[in-house]
């Protein structure tokens, strides 16, 4: 069979050249060979495409690791706001420092609000982004004061790495505690910062050892200072064994020198007591370590590095950011020991699929899942801010609101930069980028339609502390409510009720700064003055024995005059009644017509409430 079809294939051939139209032969033969031809062009193609995604994922992976998200906690006045300014600075996204009072009249940049300027608090978490050596890093700096702690758990909720400011003098303080107990709830692999050793009565060893007893931190010191108080220097980097000095009227001119004698031993004594800890929990340095043999500076490091991201080890690096000392190095510490987003794990819940748990790539390659942590009321409406988790999100793209199943168009995406903008037109995985004109809640999901991922949300702790607060002129009770509501929106830990005996408003929140910054907000932002009170509780009365009443109502004002007269009695019903109140009807007759009963009786209901 297979014969013959060839056979006659060479005939229809045959004829076809021997045939007087020439031309036409050859113009197909030409044909089979382009059609040869084109096969093998499509296969180079496809290679070609092939090459193009591998170049493409490539591209990626060199992007996002180089790229950092961390945030900086602390208790407060432990100097965050300050370590972000100067980092700021050496990276040059600002070209001069300011102090975090104020006092020159401009304050802190991350510090934008005119309350934090004036109290030298930070209340709102302010999120920017810099670059260092190459690397993207996007920092988000979060308020130290317990009230405002939702700023810092929904922080820590979309960070990869975060730095743990401790103050040399203070040293762990409560607010450490809680801090460094969000970012174990998170998964958030941590540096440590010891800040202040400026200070008269600065000791960063007995810190470090606070860290380990009181947040059970498996730490070690990955510098030692040149000097204390007044005389602090520079730092010893242990990785490297070499003295950095920090020049110049800002400290920005770091001089590597070798270790000054004096502190030689105390170094060597230190990079040992840093190997050990961490051979403890890194196998690979462990067997170097027990060899005996010579730990150089590339294998030391990449040893921190494994046991800083599985979160078995917490370096300790110290400074003094209002001296303008140390930042640098923490900066390298951020590169070289925090994970980029492709090495920490993040999961979302299928929601087709019964909540299943989801391992996310972090890649651009796949779909879009991003997650709305922080919502603000801007000049030009809502301005929500995401985190991607994965795929790309670009200006006029639609995206789904997975929690709502709406359909949004995103009409402009920016980079925040404290309370400036930056319009970008596009955004991929392991970003965090601000959105307008998406209405949506706090810990929101939203994905391109194709999943229907939801990340897990985030702890809300429960309000401590009410006020009774109300409106002083009657004309403003609209902004007051519209305050009130984006109040709520805003902030999870806010809430506002009201009281149905009293018929006050109630606000809750956590602790007494919170609801004051509030109550201030309101009148700056909204022009509304409110009085502030604690709530009023009614005191509840019963009757205890059968009385008597007889009633007369006279009203005579011109016109109709109104006449009533009501008797009867009261008298307690029987303990342990199912019912709180009984009305009985004793009327004979119609002296009252019939209809008139139910309004008589709603009228002692409503009597008897109150």
């Amino acid at each position: 069979m297979a014969r013959s079809a060839r056979s006659s294939t060479m005939r229809l051939l045959y004829t076809l050249c021997s045939s007087s139209l020439r031309p036409q032969a050859q113009s197909s033969t030409a044909g089979l060979l382009a059609g040869s031809f084109q096969l093998r062009h499509f296969s180079a193609g496809s290679a070609a495409a092939l090459r193009l995604k591998e170049e493409k994922e490539a591209w990626w992976k060199e992007s996002l690791q180089k790229l950092r998200n961390i945030g900086i906690s602390a208790h407060i006045d432990s100097g965050k706001t300050t370590l972000t300014e100067r980092v700021l600075y050496y990276t040059g996204r600002i070209h001069e420092i300011h102090e975090v009072r104020g006092r020159d009249g401009v304050g802190a940049k991350m510090d934008s609000m005119d309350l934090e300027r004036e109290k030298g608090i930070t209340i709102q978490s302010a999120a920017t982004y810099c670059s260092w050596k190459d690397y993207q890093v996007n920092i988000i700096d979060t308020p130290g004061h317990v009230d405002f702690t939702i700023e810092v758990e929904r922080a820590l909720r979309v960070l990869d790495g975060a730095v743990l400011v401790l103050c040399s003098v203070g040293g762990v303080q409560s607010q450490s505690i809680t801090v460094d107990r969000q970012m174990r709830r998170y998964e958030v692999p941590r540096l440590a910062f010891i800040n202040k050793l400026d200070r008269m009565g600065a000791d960063p060893w007995k810190v470090l050892n606070q860290a380990r007893s009181k947040l059970r931190h498996h730490s070690a010191a990955v510098q030692v200072p040149i000097g204390l108080e007044d005389d602090f220097k520079g730092l010893v980097d242990l990785v490297n064994m070499k003295a950095h000095y920090f020049h110049g009227s800002s400290g920005e001119k770091i001089v590597i020198e070798d270790i000054p004698a004096d502190i030689e031993t105390l170094a060597l004594e230190k990079r040992r007591e840093l190997i050990e800890a961490v051979s403890e929990v890194d196998d690979k340095l462990a067997e170097a370590f027990l060899s005996d043999e010579p730990i150089p500076p590339i294998e030391l490091e990449g040893a921190i590095r494994r046991a800083t991201i599985a979160r078995k080890f917490v370096p300790v690096f110290m400074g003094s950011a209002f001296k303008n000392k140390g930042v640098q190095p923490l900066l390298d510490g951020v590169l070289s020991y925090l994970p980029c987003p492709t090495e920490v794990s993040n999961y979302a819940l299928d929601q087709t699929k019964n909540e299943e748990k989801v391992m996310l790539s972090g890649s651009p390659a796949g779909p879009l899942v991003a997650l709305a942590f922080k919502l603000e009321e801007g000049r030009f409406g809502q301005l929500t801010y995401l985190r991607i988790y994965e795929g790309v999100v670009k200006k006029g793209d639609f995206i789904v609101n997975v929690n709502t199943g709406k359909k949004v168009k995103i009409p402009r995406l920016v980079r925040m930069h404290s309370n400036e903008m930056e319009d970008i037109q596009q955004a991929h995985a392991g970003q965090i980028v601000a959105v307008f004109g998406v209405d949506c809640a706090s810990g929101d999901t939203f994905t391109d339609g194709s999943v229907r991922y939801t990340m897990t949300s985030m702890s809300v702790p429960e309000p401590v502390m009410s006020l009774a607060v109300s409106a002083v002129s009657k004309d403003s009770g609209g902004n007051f409510s519209k305050a009130l509501n984006r109040f709520q929106k805003e902030d999870p830990t806010f809430r506002v009720g009201l009281d149905p005996e009293s018929g006050q408003t109630i606000i809750s929140g956590m602790g007494e700064l919170h609801l004051d910054i509030y109550v201030e907000r309101m009148r700056r932002e909204y022009k509304v003055d409110a009085t502030v009170g604690k709530p009023r509780v009614n005191f509840r009365e019963t009757i205890t024995q059968r009385a008597e009443f007889d009633y007369l109502h006279k009203k005579q004002s011109g016109g109709q005059g109104q006449y009533g007269r009501v008797i009867g009695y009261v008298e307690p019903l029987p303990p342990g009644s199912p019912t709180k109140f009984e009305f009985q009807n004793m009327l004979v007759g119609q002296a009252i017509p019939s209809n008139f009963v139910p309004a008589i009786e709603k009228g002692f209901k409503e009597a008897a409430n109150s």
